[in-house]
């Protein structure tokens, strides 16, 4: 029996680790996001798609375990598609002007957006507890932020929106997930980016020397990287040990940001942040264990194109 227990707790273990992993990758995909802010975003987007483009695709191919591509609801999977897209381009731009921190505290709003979002297209009710965590939310939103005239950017505006798109495209993913493949849900997003940032490079074309190149691969190489080690943490845990990992971020855009673009940290960020945090924790703690269920919660950063596949396994999958 304890052989037994045992085996099943270090399970459970493996899935937040692997997860902290994943996040730590993606805040190192950021990083490099924030240093390429001499070309285009839609140079960037387009770039790092290609090259997370084209591993999926080679993966399709080999991969028997997933299914068709038509989609059930066409109509619902492209206007999802779009607001990945949107949520995307969104985030890459808020990067491009703020400090890292301060974008991930804006996107860390997703889950907030996402609970307030269910009542009026879901038919959610949300009680006290939920009430709750979205005012804490809020507060500790403001009090990174500190709203004047003066203080706020249109980076602020980008990072909102991109967490706004990143909610409704999860509202959406709570409606077909379960009607639709999994491969249907990555490949669409990835395909609308890579056509629509593909149009409009004759435009905003920049020429690119070797090691420009080289870190717009990395960035595509590390958003897949990412998705697959995020994925395979929520197959191996149940969402409530693993989604409270997505705000180990904070900490390495505290990191990168102080050893890379030369940015400070005061007090009030801190605080703001960790009231931020506990805010998504009760959310996700709300869902998991008060309402029995997995939660809907996209991940903040809107690049996971295979963020709601992880939904799709946290729903099918005993833990």
């Amino acid at each position: 029996m304890s052989t037994t227990t045992n085996t099943t707790s270090a399970s459970i273990l493996r899935g937040p680790m692997i997860a902290l992993l994943g996040y730590l990758v993606f805040s190192t995909h950021d990083a490099i996001v924030k240093s390429l802010d001499d070309y285009s975003v839609l140079q960037t987007i387009f770039f790092a798609m290609l090259f997370g483009y084209v591993p999926f695709s080679l993966a399709r191919i080999t991969d028997k375990r997933l299914t068709t591509l038509r989609p059930n609801n066409p109509m619902l999977v492209i206007l999802r598609s779009i607001l990945t897209v949107a949520s995307m381009c969104f985030a890459f731009i808020a990067f491009s002007i703020l400090p890292m921190v301060q974008v991930y505290v804006l996107l860390f709003t997703t889950p907030v957006i996402i609970s307030l979002l269910a009542i009026p297209f879901l038919g959610e009710r949300i009680y006290l507890p939920r009430w709750a965590a979205i005012i804490l939310g809020l507060i500790g939103v403001i009090i990174v932020l500190r709203p004047t005239p003066d203080s706020l950017e249109w980076g602020h505006v980008f990072g909102l929106v991109s967490a706004f798109c990143g909610a409704s495209a999860a509202i959406i993913s709570r409606k077909i997930g379960n009607l639709e493949s999994s491969a249907t849900l990555i490949l669409f997003p990835l395909t609308l980016n890579v056509l629509v940032t593909g149009s409009m490079l004759y435009f905003v074309y920049k020429p690119m020397p070797f090691n420009d190149l080289v870190a717009m691969f990395s960035v595509g190489v590390l958003g897949l990287l990412g998705q697959l080690l995020v994925l395979n943490s929520y197959r191996l845990s149940p969402a409530a040990f693993v989604a409270p990992m997505q705000y180990s971020q904070l900490i390495w855009a505290v990191l990168f940001g102080v050893l890379f673009f030369d940015e400070s940290i005061d007090k009030w960020v801190v605080i703001g942040s960790l009231i931020t945090i506990t805010s998504g924790m009760i959310i996700v703690w709300r869902e998991t264990v008060a309402s029995k269920t997995q939660p809907t919660l996209s991940t903040p950063n809107p690049r996971i194109v295979m963020s709601d596949e992880t939904n799709s396994v946290n729903a099918h999958t005993t833990p």
